[in-house]
């Protein structure tokens, strides 16, 4: 247990005692780069607010990177860890985590808050923001 608790590397997530690589299509955003990378972006971004002590980010964390190679090319997915940044965090009401935020066009549009236990219901998610999107275009 203590392992699991422990402080982790940037660019790795422990899960179930286990220590396991970030894809390269999951982004680390932080204040210097969070308007280049969330705000300005010409695609669809899910920011996944999380911080390394918190058990349910660390669950959700395999399925954000998962999620992240499903629509490289699609929706920009990236992770932001709010003990780093927390005047965005305040910024954009985040109040409990693990909250994946979804941006287009600068502005948080949609929210889902806690771990929903799994990869469909956040795929589902992120789709109907994707096609929310294009069909504004």
């Amino acid at each position: 247990m203590a392992r699991l608790l422990s402080p982790v590397r940037r660019n790795t997530v422990p899960v179930a005692g286990l220590v396991l690589g970030v894809s390269d299509n999951l982004q680390h955003f932080d204040g210097p780069t969070f308007e280049a990378d969330v705000l300005d972006a010409d695609q669809p971004v899910v920011v996944d607010f999380y911080a390394d002590w918190c058990p349910p980010c660390r669950m959700m964390t395999p399925v954000v990177e998962q999620l992240a190679g499903e629509f490289a090319g699609k929706v920009k997915v990236g992770k932001l860890d709010v003990d780093s940044n927390q005047e965005i965090a305040i910024r954009y009401g985040v109040m409990g985590i693990p909250t994946l935020g979804l941006f287009r066009e600068g502005k948080l549009v949609d929210r889902l808050v806690g771990y929903p236990g799994g990869a469909a219901p956040i795929r589902a998610w992120i789709e109907k923001g994707a096609k929310a999107a294009t069909a504004k275009k």
